[in-house]
């Protein structure tokens, strides 16, 4: 049996198959069925761990319809032939890599490349070295650097059809390099964001490596202008007090554009903004919990934020506004347990961004929907599926068991938060 950890929690995995229920297509964005045949499926980097677990992935695997006995892998990592080069490697080609990198032993100038990655991944925060899952961690930072080191902003995966940026991937990967004791890394991620969203603050749902465009023509997709404060705030937090407030008005225009577009698009019968795509990537007809969520998350990172620069008066209007939204959420999810959809039809990770870190504080109700969906969601083999209503096929994904468990971490659960852990790094 094989699986890739928490997004490759091992350096690299020992078998050239998974099985049905124990695979992992890492994908935070779930790819588009390809009438030719499977596409390989996108990982997604993800995210600050409540254990001190920072992690993010590569070795995307081909996902499957159909429950499968074995599904074989995509790609094992993706690895630097060059200082401008970045290869995929096959399972089962894993001696390529120098260990304990994502550097080929053919690469030009192997050693001075191996040095950078070692550099870019060094952390004083003892926790990196010293929690339960050390491997899993320095593991995830590698794969981290292997698709950010070199670009503006972390790419969502090597595989053509995910090499790209998401707005979300990229906020969590922020928030995790941040915990990990990396901000120093995170500045460009959000000088990228900026300088992509749109006059009307919105963001695309992906974008070119460089910034200069989109891939597709997918719709845009409004909980990224959520993501973006809550991740800036989370990341603020985490500098020395002295850097807060210069790192954070660098980034103001791009959070009061934010704040002015929920604003505006939660200025509603509801209270609710209008049908929109969201991590799910598909289209919708009525409002998700996977949208309204991550707005919330970003009103109320937004009022700390503004504060802090002096902006009283958009901070005020955030913070009301989060109330407004708080409200309009348990008004429209609560009475069927935090579903997806107002009318129910089943729960998904959405419900975890009800608790902390996106989150002050735990409702009572709020968790015991979370773990209605974990029970909903679980997978044969251990790990969570996307959602209770996801297709039956018995992949484990990672970034929602990941997102389980960091849940459980910060709401006192630490033994649930660690079975979820060990079973992504076993």
């Amino acid at each position: 049996m094989a699986r890739t950890g928490m997004n490759l929690g091992r350096p690299f995995t020992d078998s050239l198959c998974q099985r049905a229920g124990e695979t992992e297509p890492t994908a935070g964005d779930f790819r588009r069925h390809d009438p030719q045949g499977d596409t390989p499926s996108r990982r997604w980097l993800l995210r600050a761990g409540g254990l001190g677990v920072a992690v993010a992935g590569t070795g995307a695997v081909i996902g499957s319809p159909r429950q499968d006995p074995t599904v074989p892998l995509y790609m094992s990592t993706v690895a630097r032939s060059s200082s401008k080069s970045l290869v995929a490697v096959a399972a089962g080609q894993e001696n390529r890599v120098i260990p304990g990198s994502r550097v080929l032993h053919a690469a030009e100038d192997a050693h001075t490349l191996f040095r950078r990655q070692q550099q870019w991944v060094s952390s004083e925060r003892p926790w990196v070295r010293e929690n339960p899952f050390p491997n899993l961690t320095r593991s995830a930072l590698l794969d981290i650097c292997v698709l950010f080191d070199g670009f503006p902003a972390p790419l969502a995966g090597w595989a053509p059809l995910w090499r790209h940026v998401w707005p979300r991937d990229a906020c969590h990967v922020a928030v995790g390099l941040a915990a990990a004791g990396l901000a120093r890394h995170t500045d460009s991620v959000f000088t990228f964001l900026s300088r992509v969203q749109r006059v009307d603050g919105r963001f695309e749902a992906r974008y070119l490596p460089d910034g200069s465009g989109v891939p597709d023509d997918r719709p845009v997709q409004l909980d990224g202008t959520g993501w973006v404060p809550w991740a800036l705030d989370a990341v603020a937090q985490r500098l020395p007090a002295a850097d807060q407030a210069q790192f954070i008005a660098a980034h103001g225009p791009m959070v009061r554009r934010c704040v002015h577009t929920i604003v505006q698009e939660t200025d509603t019968r509801t209270g609710l903004p209008a049908p929109c795509p969201d991590y799910w990537e598909r289209p919708e007809r009525e409002i998700t919990l996977g949208t309204a969520a991550p707005l919330l998350a970003g009103l109320r990172a937004a009022a700390s934020l503004l504060r802090v620069i002096g902006e009283d008066e958009l901070a005020t209007v955030a913070g009301t506004r989060a109330k407004a939204l708080a409200e309009a959420i348990i008004t429209a999810f609560g009475p069927a347990g935090y579903p997806r959809y107002p009318s129910g039809r089943g729960r998904d990770t959405a419900v975890a961004f009800l608790l902390p870190p996106y989150a002050p504080t735990t409702e009572p109700l709020v968790l015991k929907a979370f773990h209605q969906a974990q029970d909903e969601m679980l997978r044969p083999a251990g790990g969570l599926a996307p959602g209770a209503q996801w297709r039956d096929d018995g992949i484990s994904w990672t970034p929602h068991t990941a997102s389980f468990a960091l849940a459980h971490a910060l709401t006192g659960q630490r033994a649930q938060a660690e079975r979820l852990l060990r079973w992504l790094d076993t």
